[in-house]
């Protein structure tokens, strides 16, 4: 059956993959057939090669409230229930995804999301009503517009671990700490498209509170730090090869002992990284200087890259709301780059879940904001 009666279903694709991101969920109502189309790995893969696809950043960020003083004061402030906020670069827009259907209160506190193909993976954290940990998995397509409910995670129970994705296929859940505060060098493997877990080689290292980032075709666990040194953030990394399932550790990876959550792999294959306000990038197995934060984000929240530009999030302050900047890579001299702050509205302020060396401790629970973003191209 012809997809756009009276033309060669070539053609028909060729529109089809001109759909913007918002239009996937509708389209693949219309009939069966294009539901089909459009569900099919291919389709993402011809839209990518074509160009078609563009960036969708998520983020698990605070909903904001506003809050009325007397004498007409009006303030905005961040409450302690996280929902998923979808930022479109391209755009600038700002939207809500549907909330979860089991988790109307709002998404896991510490959970972490990442990008797969299509899906927006949300994946453990604490139940933001009980605090109970939870190993559920909980998948959004952006095709179809709704969540369903992935395997859940086996093991013994797990809280800030480090998690990344190939963007294609697999999820990489490694390290963290159990329910006896014990740091862990388990590693999980979740293949999204069969729904299933498989047990890893442990790592050489214990990594509680680790960044993971898939670089240059390999796992990279970043950071962390063992039970004995709680705080105390290493310096190295340990980079696992899917072909070989064998770990390598690198000693040295990070150049200082810091927390590795802003590290994240550029789109020209790089590694960028926020310390001690300045931007870096590893070159080879240096760390160079990029350009120095705005001066209103004095705490980073979140790092990303894509198309040459970096967008970084955060506030100078812990009662402060988040702001945006945005910084173009393609000057030469440092000095030349300038950053360009993005307009985000009010209700999108939140804190977005975030770790840093500098986050609060609130209780017993160790409730430190922790970064969870996914980023995908759709």
């Amino acid at each position: 059956m012809d997809l756009l009666p009276g033309l060669p279903n070539d053609i028909a694709l060729e529109c089809l993959i001109r759909l913007p991101l918002d239009q996937f969920s509708k389209a693949a109502s219309v009939c069966s057939h294009w539901k089909n189309e459009i569900k099919h790995p291919a389709f993402r893969q011809r839209r990518k090669s074509s160009g078609f696809t563009r960036p969708v950043f998520a983020l698990a960020q605070a909903m904001v409230t506003t809050i009325r003083k007397p004498h007409g004061v009006t303030t905005l402030s961040s409450t302690q229930f996280y929902r998923l906020s979808l930022y479109d670069p391209e755009k600038g827009n700002w939207y809500d995804l549907p909330p979860i259907p089991e988790l109307v209160e709002g998404i896991p506190m510490f959970c972490r999301v990442v990008g797969v193909g299509s899906d927006l993976i949300v994946i453990g954290g604490c139940d933001p009503v009980n605090w109970r940990v939870m190993d559920s998995v909980f998948i959004y397509n952006f095709i179809s517009g709704s969540w369903r409910r992935g395997a859940d995670m086996p093991g013994e129970q797990r809280l800030f671990f480090g998690c990344g994705s190939d963007s294609e296929r697999f999820v990489l859940i490694a390290g963290g700490h159990n329910d006896g505060k014990n740091a862990l060098k388990s590693v999980l493997l979740y293949d999204v498209a069969k729904d299933e877990w498989v047990t890893l080689p442990e790592m050489a290292m214990e990594r509680d509170e680790c960044n993971c980032v898939f670089h240059r075709g390999k796992f990279h666990v970043i950071g962390g730090y063992p039970t004995h040194a709680q705080g105390q953030f290493q310096r190295s990394a340990e980079v696992f090869d899917l072909a070989t399932r064998q770990w390598c550790l690198e000693e040295d990876f990070l150049g200082a002992d810091t927390c590795p959550q802003t590290c994240l792999e550029g789109d020209d294959g790089r590694l960028y990284m926020c310390q001690d306000g300045d931007v870096v990038v590893k070159c080879d197995a240096t760390w160079r200087h990029v350009a120095e934060l705005p001066a209103e984000i004095s705490n980073v929240s979140y790092l990303t890259a894509w198309q040459g530009k970096l967008l970084t999030v955060g506030n100078a302050g812990f009662d402060e709301l988040h702001r945006g900047y945005e910084l173009h890579l393609s000057n030469t001299s440092s000095k030349e780059k300038t950053w360009t702050k993005v307009d985000i509205p009010d209700e999108y302020c939140g804190h977005i879940q975030s770790q840093s060396s500098s986050s609060s401790i609130l209780g017993a629970l160790r409730r430190r904001q922790r970064q969870e973003i996914g980023r995908g191209f759709l």
